[in-house]
């Protein structure tokens, strides 16, 4: 059995499963890789199903990790409320951190996965045998997600959205100082900031980034009505304004506004000439596609690991297999087996929702 600290509070019964004793299966893999997702045969569970399940397990609410139509939901408190604003009401059933349910007679538990607020990874253990599937996760701890936990397992299932050598994050710090100088920069010419970043996770990290502006922080509808989910759980982020269609364009003169990518040369930009735009996405790492893209500023945030942070995070947990999801698998994939883990590419319906499909560099000045 793989040695593990384990929390010392009593374990709980789940809805999702009786709490009987753990039983002696066939043998087979903790999980398999079916047409609906990740599957626990014992438990008679997936992991982020991408088609309607029985019994979901999820480790965020990003919509290619969390679909409609299951029966029944287990996940983190801090994303029940997300998946209620984003798939309606529903049987939903959430637990902390490090707190034990057993569905089936499958020992189930959540870590801190680091990629959003209430993001998990899902840790299975099952006949003396522990699988961890990763969900999305990032190494460097933002303050509000919580910190990425590596967990001790005998196989680990990763993303590899960044899989790069190429991809290689400044500081946390250094990041936003940059977007806070672009910002302030343009306040002087009184021109309008408007930051680019997914509604849910990237939004919420430049809501602290700009906190130190002291500035008014505008914002689009749909990141408006993400945040009133994110703090109805007691979350503590900076005040934020709904910009509506009655919103006088005169106030947004010089504005500070964060909006989502949908939003990026729609008519409702027009109200806020003159204006700059900054894409906030780890793709911004490629010089290249700040110009590609059309947009006056890229940074480089990301939610997810860069590649030294991937192959810390592998490595942590001493797993002697790894499957690699969505992202540069294959690349990933094989730089693992290269050096002496054993590594397989696993094809997943993820990774279409908070990170666009990238541009990969074709020259030394794309980077």
């Amino acid at each position: 059995m793989v040695e593990q600290a384990e929390n010392t509070q009593q374990a709980l019964s789940s809805p999702l499963g009786p709490p009987v004793p753990e039983r002696t299966g066939d043998g087979g893999a903790v999980i398999t890789f079916t047409d609906k997702g990740l599957y626990c045969p014992a438990g008679n569970f997936y992991i982020d199903p991408w088609k309607p399940v029985d019994k979901a397990v999820i480790t965020h609410a990003h919509s290619d990790h969390a679909k409609f139509g299951s029966r029944y939901y287990l996940c983190h408190h801090l994303t029940k409320p997300l998946l209620q604003a984003r798939l309606g009401n529903n049987n939903y059933e959430s637990i902390g951190w490090n707190e034990i349910v057993y569905i089936n007679g499958v020992k189930v538990s959540l870590h801190p996965a680091g990629h959003i607020i209430g993001s998990s990874q899902i840790r299975v253990e099952y006949n003396n045998e522990v699988w961890v599937v990763s969900g999305d996760y990032k190494t460097e701890d933002d303050g509000i997600s919580g910190a990425f936990e590596p967990i001790k397992c005998n196989v680990f299932i990763t993303e590899s959205t960044f899989g790069l050598p190429i991809y290689n994050w400044l500081p946390q710090q250094t990041i936003y100082n940059n977007i806070c100088n672009w910002v302030t920069g343009n306040t002087q010419q009184n021109q309008a900031s408007i930051l680019i970043a997914y509604s849910l996770g990237k939004a919420q990290r430049l809501l602290k980034a700009v906190e130190p502006l002291q500035q008014k922080i505008w914002v689009h509808g749909a990141i408006y009505n993400m945040h009133q989910a994110i703090v109805s759980t007691g979350v503590q982020l900076p005040e934020v304004t709904y910009i509506t269609p009655a919103t006088p364009k005169e106030d947004l003169k010089g504005a500070l506004i964060i909006a989502p990518p949908g939003a990026q040369g729609s008519t409702w930009m027009k109200k806020f000439l003159p204006y700059e735009v900054g894409v906030c996405s780890g793709w911004m790492q490629v010089r290249g596609n700040v110009r590609r893209s059309n947009v006056d500023a890229g940074f480089a945030l990301s939610d997810h690991a860069d590649w030294k942070g991937l192959l810390t995070a592998v490595k942590a947990t001493g797993a002697e297999k790894v499957y690699v999801t969505h992202g540069f698998q294959s690349a990933f994939s094989r730089y693992l087996n290269d050096n002496g883990i054993w590594s397989a590419e696993v094809k997943t319906e993820y990774g279409t929702e908070e990170e666009e499909a990238p541009e990969i560099p074709t020259t030394e000045g794309d980077l």
